[in-house]
């Protein structure tokens, strides 16, 4: 079983493909959109670099969050619902599962802590897999969190 776990965004989208049992990573990385673009541009480069994610690691579903406004920034949900809209296209595109989690689930199942903070996702996702470093950018720690996650969720 393998499964894709994505952290959209606008500037920065983190993907991470792990396979089961034991989940393994077989890899885990970022796209970074080009911010002198235009949003509609972000979006349209963010479609194409998806697609060929799906392509090249034929998951068998794909995991990610789901949008979560906090009061404070609720400008940061309107921008990653473009971004996960775009995603959420491309799954559907390719008939493939898709699997949607809240961020406290998330970090609660890696962390043991709904409310762990980026440098603690960074160190469960690489205790989890027993990397050496702690993934970089946070963006490729959450995807990979997402999917490690996804794999409880996801029936066997």
């Amino acid at each position: 079983m393998r499964i894709m776990g994505v952290d959209p965004g606008l500037r920065i989208t983190g993907y991470g493909v792990v396979e089961t049992p034991g989940s393994t990573l077989v890899e885990a990385g970022c796209l970074r959109l080009d911010e002198r673009s235009s949003v509609s541009d972000r979006l349209l480069e963010l479609e194409v670099d998806v697609e060929k994610l799906l392509a090249r690691f034929r998951p068998d579903a794909v995991a990610v969050e789901i949008v979560f406004a906090h009061y404070k920034h609720p400008a940061t949900a309107v921008v990653m619902a473009h971004a996960r809209g775009i995603l959420l296209l491309c799954v559907r595109r390719a008939n493939l599962p898709l699997i949607e989690l809240r961020p406290t689930e998330i970090k609660k199942s890696l962390t043991g802590h709904g409310h762990a903070s980026k440098e603690q996702m960074q160190d469960g996702v690489m205790a989890r897999l027993n990397l050496a470093a702690r993934p970089e950018p946070p963006d490729v720690a959450d995807a990979i969190a997402i999917a490690l996650c996804a794999q409880v969720r996801w029936p066997a």
